[in-house]
């Protein structure tokens, strides 16, 4: 069999692939419970699992109540966790499994690290609640405090809540453990342990169910693993637990940043485990951006100093074991109707603020656009619109003007008309060519003299002359210029400096992608922002090809592609994306560019885009993509971003404004993300 290349691992990218647990319990019966903490542990071992969380008490059953003392099952459990371990030897998963464990004539509530025959250390559970249905202190001692060792399954292991357990040899593997109500208090163990270094934290947890309860366990999960930067695995006992006085879900979750990665189904009547492909490096990156982070570990006395770092070999075979995680194609983009819907309306509404701000602090009188027809203008047009409604103020304030040069199509100059009239502005065309001739001429460009010559000249002479109208009108009608170029253009420097979409006295698109702009136009229409013909004028223009029109059609008639020039708007969003917000590696960014996009099957999506997304990429096509666009962002482009106007962010995965998020020199080089792009992606 051939090798994989170690790029199609997700473990050359700093990914973990985590498990939550949820085996089928037998009441006090640690033989049966290790039987079946096994057989799962085998699962995980055949799914590429690297870490399994089992439940709270997994291995001696939690509701047994007083039987907790009883010495047989203290005997029983050793026993048990004996087996576990033995069984690990073969196993390629670290195991986190829940028993009560005596030491120096106490009982405690612990979370044991079990990794290939190993017992890595114990760690005993903090809070221990004993308030409505909960007896906890009555058998177990908290575990605050301690550090030291435990014998136990024949083995010497380290004890205490100071643990946190690392891989030799996968650097991003990190791991912290606490137990069940150890979150539901003030000051979780975890985030100590998440401020010693630990990315991924764990909870063993038995958790009752009453009605409300899940809400509640998933609002801490995904609280608590936001505020720490981290992972947070959480697995809740299930089916076969004592249900004398409670009852049980079998709640597992995964979160990362505060984002839910799986769930289990609950009240399932058989084991299973729920399964994500945990991103460290992002959690890593994001903790290097984030100072509060750093500040709060210095506030705490650096906890990294008072705990235990327990070393393990985890001997990753760098395979190809797919990618259980879910990849957003359009990661600027909600993938669920309802997120969709708030952040449209979040995304839209910032647009129209911002520049209704504007309008009052510059009392201008009146709006300047240029409209072609195409998304940015539209989408523009339509914010000024709104803006100029929420003043109270007529619509016909708002000045757009068509400015058809040498390849203007009709189509999209019959819909700038269309949009205006629909939209009760005040309409009017300047046609630039006779003023781009003139130039052309004075300059001696061969154009002038009946050569079809469409150079870089060519093409700018129309757009800055475009923006010269705009200013120039703005002075005579006390207006404002409205900027219509977006995100991606920046992020590409698909705009002409200082004239075109570049500049402007307010840009109200310059922090939405591309992608975003068509959905938000699309949520202006399912929303009833405006009125019906508005409505199927805005449908019309998403249909269109995305073209400049700056250079005639061609022999064949195929007019001038921005994307046959740049690039996919989806690659290239999909790319500044995990370049500006995540600092990823282009290998890593491709890794998950070929996930999201190389299966067309998998590209479908839960609400209508209105480029379809149906297409498929392979790697060679990605990274192709991907080096151009390197270029791109870092040398060619920055010292357009150094000097935009104003305009307001919007996404909160990065805008690329100096004075709003992203900061880099003019003079940059792309030097170490192509060469780290051809040296890892084959």
């Amino acid at each position: 069999m051939a090798k994989t290349h170690p790029f199609h691992s997700i473990h050359s990218h700093g990914l973990i692939r985590a498990g939550a647990c949820t085996p089928h319990a037998t009441v006090g019966d640690p033989a049966a419970n290790a039987a079946a903490t096994i057989a799962l542990a085998k699962d995980g071992h055949k799914r590429g699992a690297d870490l399994l969380v089992f439940p709270e008490l997994n291995i001696s059953s939690y509701a047994i109540d007083d039987l907790h003392l009883q010495d047989a099952l203290h005997i029983a459990t050793d026993d048990a966790l004996a087996a576990v371990v033995a069984a690990s030897a073969r196993l390629h998963p670290v195991l986190l499994v829940g028993a009560a464990l005596p030491r120096n004539g106490r009982l405690y509530n612990c979370a044991v690290v079990i990794a290939r025959g190993r017992i890595l250390g114990v760690v005993p559970k903090t809070f221990l609640p004993n308030y409505r249905e909960y007896y906890e202190k009555r058998w177990f001692a908290s575990g605050a405090g301690q550090s030291g060792e435990i014998e136990v399954a024949g083995q010497t292991a380290p004890f205490g809540t100071d643990l946190i357990f690392a891989a030799s040899d996968l650097p991003h593997f990190i791991f912290h453990a606490e137990i069940c109500e150890d979150f539901w208090a003030p000051t979780p163990p975890s985030t100590a342990g998440a401020l010693a270094g630990a990315l991924i934290c764990c909870n063993l947890s038995a958790s009752n169910i009453v009605v409300g309860k899940a809400r509640e366990r998933a609002m801490l999960c995904a609280a608590q693993s936001a505020r720490a930067a981290c992972a947070y695995i959480f697995s809740a006992s299930g089916p076969g637990e004592s249900t004398t006085d409670m009852a049980w879900d079998g709640q597992g979750m995964i979160h990362e940043l505060g984002e839910l990665l799986v769930e289990s189904a609950r009240f399932e009547r058989g084991a299973d485990t729920i399964y994500a492909d945990v991103d460290c490096g992002r959690l890593l990156q994001e903790r290097m951006r984030v100072g509060t982070f750093n500040d709060s570990a210095a506030l705490a006395g650096h906890p990294e100093t008072r705990f235990r770092r327990i070393a393990f070999e985890h001997k990753p075979g760098f395979a190809d074991i797919g990618l259980e995680r879910a990849v957003r194609r359009f990661p600027f983009v909600p993938n669920t109707p309802e997120k969709l819907d708030a952040d449209c309306f979040e995304a839209f509404n910032i647009q129209v603020e911002g520049l209704l701000k504007r309008i009052e602090a510059a009392k201008a009188e009146t709006l300047v656009i240029g409209v072609s027809g195409g998304l940015d203008s539209t989408h523009a047009l339509i914010v000024a619109a709104k803006a100029m409604d929420r003043l109270g103020r007529p619509r016909d304030h708002i000045l757009g003007f068509t400015m058809p040069g040498f390849a203007t199509g009709d189509a999209s100059k019959g819909n700038a008309w269309r949009l205006m009239r629909a939209l009760g502005i005040a309409g009017d065309e300047i046609d630039i060519r006779p003023a781009a001739q003139q130039m052309l001429h004075d300059i001696d460009h061969p154009f002038a003299s009946g050569e079809p010559i469409y150079d870089v000249t060519f093409e700018n002479v129309q757009a800055g002359l475009r923006t010269d109208y705009l200013f120039r009108l703005a002075n005579q009608r006390s207006g404002l210029v409205v900027g219509t170029g977006d995100l991606s253009e920046l992020a590409l420097g698909w705009c002409t400096y200082g004239v075109g979409d570049h500049m402007s006295h307010y840009a109200v698109n310059a922090g939405v992608p591309k992608t975003l702009i068509q959905f938000l136009i699309r949520w202006c229409v399912k929303t009833d922002q405006f009125d019906r013909e508005t409505d199927a004028i805005l449908e019309a223009i998403l249909g269109q090809e995305i073209s400049p029109e700056l250079v005639p059609a061609d022999a064949s008639g195929a007019m001038q592609s921005t994307e046959a020039r740049i690039g996919p708007y989806e690659l290239n969003d999909f790319f500044v994306h995990y370049i500006v917000r995540h600092g990823m590696a282009p290998s890593k960014i491709a890794f998950l560019a070929w996930h999201a996009w190389r299966d067309a099957a998998a590209g479908r999506w839960p609400i209508d885009f209105p480029r379809d997304g149906r297409h498929q990429y392979d790697l060679a096509t990605i990274k192709g993509w991907l080096e151009k666009f390197l270029f791109r962002f870092f040398v060619t482009s920055q010292f357009k971003r150094s000097a935009i106007p104003n305009g307001p962010k919007v996404s909160a995965g990065g805008a690329l404004s100096p004075r709003g998020d992203w900061r880099a020199p003019s003079d940059g080089t792309a030097a170490p993300w192509l060469a780290e792009l051809a040296k890892n992606v084959p």
